[in-house]
């Protein structure tokens, strides 16, 4: 079932974006990285929801970067989409974050680990907001028939699922393409998370490592597949992020990788 989050259709005939960088390092870089997104996807005609994190709440290390915080974040969240008119989305932790959360972005985004927690999605479910609920690496695809019927059972039909790959060992995730396919068949739209299904978790030791060259390989091969949506985190700068930079794809790659993409769902089209 398609449905709109302000001028993005979700789960219609064009792919969708959530674009954005991992988390809010300031507010200079935060406005900096949503202007040059906006333009990209402007010129290339593309829907895009701008994404980043207030707290990166489960980092590798206690002495890692985790963001400004709920209050500084959500107000600069919410004055991006104001005077760019685009939607936002950022993730939430608790039930309480989730509530506050939705006064101030479009979009509301469970993390991976949190999947399967039910007061989590009923809270989220019950702000009225859309609902981005990221598969957990542990879970099997079919397992997310269980997530889906706990978000309609708490009243949210306006809901999808993203694919951010599955533990492989230690230190590792491999994806599935299948996966999406099946994911599919449970009547919401279906994202992948092409940047976090190239990360390494705590394979730097004190930090996660990524395959950062590998992200646009994965998001073709899920253009292919038929997927609603794509989720990838954008940085100018990765080598110096303070979150997930072995992963995160470089602003001035983000053009040519987007319209490859587009090449690709223009071929899988035409095998409709």
């Amino acid at each position: 079932m398609a449905y709109q989050i302000q001028n993005v259709e979700i789960g219609g005939e064009k792919p969708f974006f959530i674009l954005g960088p991992c988390s809010l390092e300031c507010e200079d870089f935060a406005w900096e990285m949503a202007r040059g997104i906006k333009d990209i996807c402007g010129r290339l005609n593309l829907p895009f929801i701008f994404k980043a994190s207030y707290d990166k709440a489960n980092r590798t290390s206690v002495k890692s970067f985790r963001g400004p915080g709920i209050k500084e974040g959500c107000r600069i969240l919410a004055e991006i989409g104001r005077e760019l008119q685009i939607p936002v989305v950022t993730d939430v932790h608790t039930e309480e974050q989730a509530t506050y959360a939705a006064d101030y972005v479009d979009l509301i985004q469970i993390p991976a680990f949190l999947c399967r927690q039910s007061d989590l999605l009923e809270a989220c479910a019950k702000t009225g907001r859309p609902v981005n609920v990221k598969k957990g690496q542990f879970l099997a695809p079919w397992d997310c028939v269980n997530i889906c019927e706990k978000m309609r059972a708490f009243g949210c039909e306006h809901f999808m699922l993203c694919e951010r790959g599955t533990s492989f060992g230690y230190n590792n995730l491999v994806v599935d393409m299948r996966g999406m396919y099946w994911m599919k068949k449970f009547g919401c739209p279906v994202v992948f998370d092409a940047t976090h299904s190239v990360q390494r978790p705590g394979g730097l030791g004190g930090a996660t490592g990524g395959d950062r060259e590998l992200a646009p390989v994965l998001a073709n091969a899920a253009m292919a597949v038929g997927v609603d949506g794509v989720f990838m985190e954008v940085h100018k700068d990765p080598e110096h992020a303070m979150s997930d930079g072995p992963n995160q794809i470089y602003l001035h790659d983000l053009e040519r990788i987007l319209g490859n993409l587009m090449l690709v769902r223009e071929a899988y089209k035409k095998m409709l």
